[in-house]
């Protein structure tokens, strides 16, 4: 069977680790070749390496997404490199949890510099080869968007304004046919949540394994979810038979979101 992305070339960022890295891994799988992008760029390469081991291509490049001219760069390398583009994943930026009155100007800054500001300008420079190749965009928000709580007003605050930005993204795209689309991950195994975790443990006196069941309960969910997870639904959309999916905001969170 031919791989559904085949000859079809990705920018995943943040894929140097977690869900990044998974949804890298999944779309080599399902043919396409991707730019990985992160700041660690010995995770990068060692992500490269192990791709090409098993007979896919890639190529990467270390950056600062917060940096204004990082997208338009890493833009103009991935057509270097891989000649096209085809499929663009906003998964970069992890934002600072913490009482509201504790969180800096600079905390708040952050947040939106890398998340939505990388994610904007990566879309400005890269939307005139998604145009040419009717091409498709997946931004990774969070359920915090829909849902925020205490702990998360910068990453609440920057998860809405992503899902904002899909659905106005996704409008231009019916004009440029380009598919935009956005995912909601709850609470996935990520090296984040399992410094979470283990701090439950310690402050609870219990074990990993009883803090994530404890976390679950609390919850209300099916599970903690895999970053496996997000990378399979990234794969469904960007597949060229899924294109009337189109400026959908998925929740991908095990029953998180109770909202209508």
């Amino acid at each position: 069977m031919r791989p559904a992305l085949l000859n079809k070339v990705a920018i995943v960022t943040g894929s140097s680790r977690g869900i990044g890295r998974a949804i890298a891994l999944k779309l080599i799988e399902d043919g396409a070749a991707v730019m990985l992008t992160a700041m660690n760029g010995e995770l990068l390469k060692g992500t490269q390496t192990e791709i090409e081991s098993k007979g896919g291509k890639a190529a990467w490049l270390s950056l600062d997404l917060r940096k204004p001219e990082a997208p338009a760069l890493l833009v103009e390398k991935t057509i270097e490199a891989l000649g096209e583009i085809d499929i663009v994943v906003n998964n970069a930026g992890a934002t600072k949890r913490g009482d509201f009155l504790t969180l800096s100007e600079d905390d708040w800054t952050d947040g939106f510099a890398l998340k939505f500001f990388g994610a904007v300008r990566l879309l400005r420079a890269a939307w005139p080869f998604l145009k040419r190749r009717r091409g498709s965009v997946v931004n990774i928000a969070g359920v915090g968007g829909r849902t925020p709580g205490e702990q998360f007003t910068i990453g609440g605050s920057v998860n809405a304004a992503m899902l904002s930005f899909t659905k106005a993204m996704a409008d231009v795209g019916v004009a440029d046919g380009v598919q935009v689309n956005a995912i909601n991950p709850g609470a996935v195994r990520t090296a984040r949540l399992m410094t979470r975790l283990r701090t439950l443990s310690e402050e609870q006196g219990i074990s990993i394994a009883e803090a994530e069941m404890q976390m679950v309960a609390n919850s209300g969910i099916t599970k903690i979810g895999e970053p496996e997870d997000i990378a399979n639904l990234v794969a469904y959309i960007v597949s060229p038979q899924n294109r009337y999916l189109h400026g959908a905001l998925i929740d991908l969170d095990g029953g998180t979101t109770k909202t209508v």
